[in-house]
């Protein structure tokens, strides 16, 4: 098992981009913004407007979470549909969807899929658009361990927080092929709490899948005591233990498992890019994705967080929840 895992690791660091066209951003007179092939031809019209600072002949971002291309304002002529921020094509220019509006951006992929609003209703999109649950609800919460919770008949309440409330209409949850899901009369540890709740454990593995999940098994006392060095209320070790999921499989445009981690409450702590881990088809490389969307190798990420979880502890000596290798 050991020369696995060092099989599995020990990789030079790649770069996730694939061969693909590049395309470009052009800015037209009156400053809007479309998008032309490295030849020159236009697949998207210049209609829409930039609150990015997009400048004339940038690249068109690759990699992975790129695989469609997000327009960020408003489009000429078109008018606002409620909830909805930006626009989505693929790259041959076809339109896809609008996405839904979540935290003044356009809604983040969980678990591999996005939300989107058509004629007032959210359905989700995977990173190819491919619309994976149709769009029929009034609401409906991001995908967290395999569910999300929907509702019909509610409304947006205005209320002096910064964001509003939902209120009234029908709730339910469903799983990640938009099916209605009933909560248990008895439950299990593995099965998840939804307000108050429960719901089934909703993942199944094979067991090369068994096996990539047993790799993040072998750290996650490392990678929890590097997540929770600088959480200031202490902690017991069962508290601070971590879970990993599947929640993507090999796809188009997308040869990797990525693996989600969540905390001992099965809240998803992958859902900003943080603690969210990517495994070759071959089940061989793993790798997290930085900040500058490139895929960087395991045992390299690794090393880094464990350099800056020990400076901290230097730094902050009393930290309850001391960092150990």
């Amino acid at each position: 098992m050991k020369k696995l895992l060092l099989i599995m690791v020990w990789i030079p660091m790649i770069s996730f981009s694939q061969q693909k066209e590049i395309l470009r951003y052009f800015i037209s007179k009156d400053s809007l913004v479309g998008i032309k092939t490295q030849k020159g031809k236009i697949i998207i019209p210049a209609e829409f407007k930039d609150y990015t600072g997009i400048k004339d002949g940038e690249s068109v971002p690759e990699g992975i979470g790129n695989e469609t291309i997000l327009f960020a304002g408003g489009k000429r002529n078109d008018r606002f549909e409620k909830n909805t921020f930006g626009y989505v094509y693929d790259r041959k220019g076809n339109f896809l969807y609008k996405p839904y509006l979540f935290d003044n951006g356009a809604d983040y992929f969980s678990e591999g899929l996005r939300r989107f609003v058509k004629n007032g209703k959210i359905g989700f999109a995977d990173r190819n658009g491919k619309t994976v649950i149709q769009p029929r609800h009034d609401f409906a919460s991001s995908f967290n361990y395999g569910y999300a919770v929907f509702c019909n008949g509610c409304d947006w309440e205005k209320t002096d927080d910064e964001h509003p409330a939902i209120v009234g209409g029908i709730w339910g949850v469903m799983n990640i092929k938009g099916e209605t899901v009933q909560p248990l009369t008895q439950h299990s540890g593995k099965d998840i709490d939804i307000d108050g709740k429960y719901y089934p454990y909703s993942f199944q593995y094979s067991e090369k899948e068994k096996n990539i999940l047993q790799f993040f098994e072998n750290y996650n006392t490392v990678i929890s005591a590097i997540h929770y060095v600088n959480v200031y209320n202490e902690m017991s070790e069962e508290e601070k233990k971590l879970l990993f999921e599947i929640v993507e499989r090999p796809q188009e445009n997308f040869p990797y498992y990525q693996i989600n981690t969540y905390d001992n409450n099965k809240r998803n702590l992958a859902a900003f890019d943080d603690l969210k881990f990517f495994v070759s088809e071959d089940g061989k490389k793993v790798y997290i994705l930085n900040y500058e969307n490139k895929m960087i190798p395991f045992e390299k990420w690794l090393k880094e967080e464990i350099r800056q979880a020990e400076e901290y502890q230097k730094k902050h000596s009393n930290n309850p929840n001391k960092f150990k290798k």
